[in-house]
């Protein structure tokens, strides 16, 4: 079997359906194959957003995601996607062409050490010298995206192994992978610690979604009565509504959150890296709280020089264990579940008084809120909308809150709502955006358009790069350098239409709703250019500097 054919038989064999990509000389022997194949293959508009694409599409679907690109260009612009992905542990597989064997490192057309590139960004690398080895690389590496802590996989693949044979057998063995490691050592220390604390906390981390953890997450909280704050990664994990979710914590968090873990006297953190942007002097647990941390790399253990009880492990076995072993000996705290409900309480914020213009971004969060249903899927760009979209949507289910976390991936916003729709198309799927994101990628509303994909944009026009304004504003004395974009923003209305979609300009906060209605019903992608203030800071803040205090301003609780 030629090789081409020979990886893509593997990839269906493994249930591969969709296949984002660009082509290029060094993997037309591939594309030539996909004529003949069951994938489907959605041509994206720039390598990268292939990559956003395929973790979008991951994301939303609990999948492995899939993504190819050809060689020099195509695999050095894929590599922000792959990164994307990596930092926050998306299971991909990467595939790029390379040149023939032959030539490398002779500085053929198109060449780049492509294995180089990836190693920092990827949980492994192939490079497919030996046609035979092929599918080793397949397997194991399809295996590996997903074992463990998931990631994103990288096969480079050169042409002239693509052009040669392979021994069919050869593609039905099976290369299985070790046992991931675990360590519960430390197990019946954790269950006493939870039976004596009297305000316990749980950190819920994106590992909680990953593992599919979020039934059991719930019924732990509710056992043990333990308040649940979350990191922009694992939205959705509790419900919104729950009177346990605390919602995020963080630079952006939810004074409830904070307030909680403020009390905290044991802090449960179940599969977070506990980032800088989560976890900070400003919000990290009061002196003399214990804390468990449950996750299934250890790398992750002991970074904030926390006296920790760790457990190396899947959280949702590790969670399975522990509402096992603690059922009937451990009692809901009431008294700490109601003074925790107290936090939720004084911390809905007051929306009347943002019927303003220009149009203040929460209520564009709050329009949202009620034109969108529980089975609506959100995705983010980068920077205050963002934040705002964190900060305000409710958001009842996993996997409907998307986002570029570690790695803060401007542009991420469009690509992964097409790649989210690809996974769900009978899911509505709205990208709440910026303009400086959109504009990194806007080609991508031809791929939209051609594969009638019609996912939602809601624009936050303020003109500006507007996070970075607002540290500009708030911690460098109103240098504004680099941050304008109003002076030379097209007119998106007129541009989405010239790409095929359809779109409206708001510009009064009476408008919003009537133009979600209009979005959501339409048949072609919809862009509506929310014209919002660009003076309106996304708050509270707690900055960076241990030393600076929390930035309320006109922050409307």
């Amino acid at each position: 079997m030629k090789g081409s054919r020979a990886l893509l038989k593997m990839l269906e064999d493994r249930g591969v359906e969709t296949m984002f990509g660009y082509p290029g000389g060094a993997v037309i022997p591939i594309y030539d194959e996909i004529l003949n194949s069951s994938i489907d293959h959605v041509l994206v508009r720039h390598e990268q957003c292939a990559g956003h694409m395929a973790d979008g599409y991951a994301r939303a679907s609990g999948r492995t995601g899939l993504c190819l690109v050809t060689s020099g260009p195509g695999a050095t612009n894929v590599v922000t996607g792959v990164a994307t992905a990596f930092a926050d542990s998306i299971p991909m597989m990467v595939l790029t062409g390379q040149v023939a064997s032959g030539l490398l490192g002779l500085g053929a057309f198109q060449e780049v050490d492509a294995f180089s590139l990836m190693m920092p960004v990827t949980k492994y690398n192939y490079r497919v010298l030996d046609l035979q080895q092929l599918p080793k690389a397949i397997d194991e590496g399809w295996r590996l995206a997903r074992s463990g802590r998931p990631g994103p996989v990288h096969v480079d693949l050169p042409v002239d192994s693509m052009n040669s044979e392979i021994d069919e057998v050869l593609l039905s063995v099976d290369y299985s992978l070790k046992p991931v490691p675990t360590d519960l050592s430390g197990y019946g220390a954790a269950l006493a610690a939870i039976a004596t604390a009297q305000r316990p906390v749980i950190l819920a981390g994106g590992a909680v979604i990953s593992s599919d953890a979020c039934d059991e997450l719930r019924a732990f909280a509710e056992m043990i009565g333990a308040p649940v704050v979350n990191t922009l990664m694992s939205v959705g994990c509790m419900p919104w509504d729950h009177p346990l979710s605390m919602g995020p914590l963080g630079m952006h968090g939810r004074l409830s959150a904070l307030s909680a873990m403020k009390q905290a006297d044991l802090l449960i953190a179940l599969g977070t890296k506990m980032s800088d942007r989560t976890y900070s002097p400003h919000t990290c647990v009061s002196p003399g709280c214990r804390v468990i941390h449950v996750d299934i790399d250890s790398t992750e253990f002991n970074k904030h020089k926390c006296d920790s009880i760790n457990l190396t492990g899947d959280v949702k076995q590790v969670l399975g264990l522990m509402l096992s072993d603690l059922s009937g000996k451990v009692a809901p705290r009431k008294d700490w579940t109601e003074e925790a409900k107290g936090y939720k309480a004084k911390c809905q914020c007051c929306m009347n008084d943002i019927d303003v213009t220009p149009i203040a971004p929460q209520k564009v969060m709050k329009e949202l809120n009620a034109a969108m249903d529980d089975d609506t899927i959100v995705t983010t760009d980068v920077g205050q909308n963002q934040m705002w979209a964190m900060h305000h949507l409710r958001i009842n289910r996993p996997r409907h809150f998307i986002s570029s976390g570690s790695f803060g991936t401007m542009g991420f916003g469009l690509p992964s709502a097409i790649g989210a729709k690809v996974a769900c198309p009978d899911k509505k799927v709205v990208t709440v955006t910026g303009d400086g994101g959109l504009l990194m990628v806007i080609q991508e509303l031809a791929t939209a358009v051609e594969r009638h994909l019609p996912v939602v944009i809601c624009l936050l026009n303020n003109g500006w790069l507007g996070m970075v304004r607002q540290w500009q504003k708030l911690f460098w004395d109103k240098r504004y350098s680099g941050t304008m974009l109003y002076q030379s923003n097209p007119d998106f209305v007129k541009l989405a239409e010239a790409f095929g979609a359809k779109g409206v300009r708001v510009e009064r906060p009476g408008e919003i709703g009537d133009a979600f209605k209009q979005a959501f019903a339409s048949d072609v992608p919809f862009l509506i250019d929310i014209w919002t203030d660009p003076e309106e800071d996304m708050l509270p803040m707690l900055p960076p500097n241990p030393s600076l205090s929390m930035v309320r301003g006109r922050c409307r609780y």
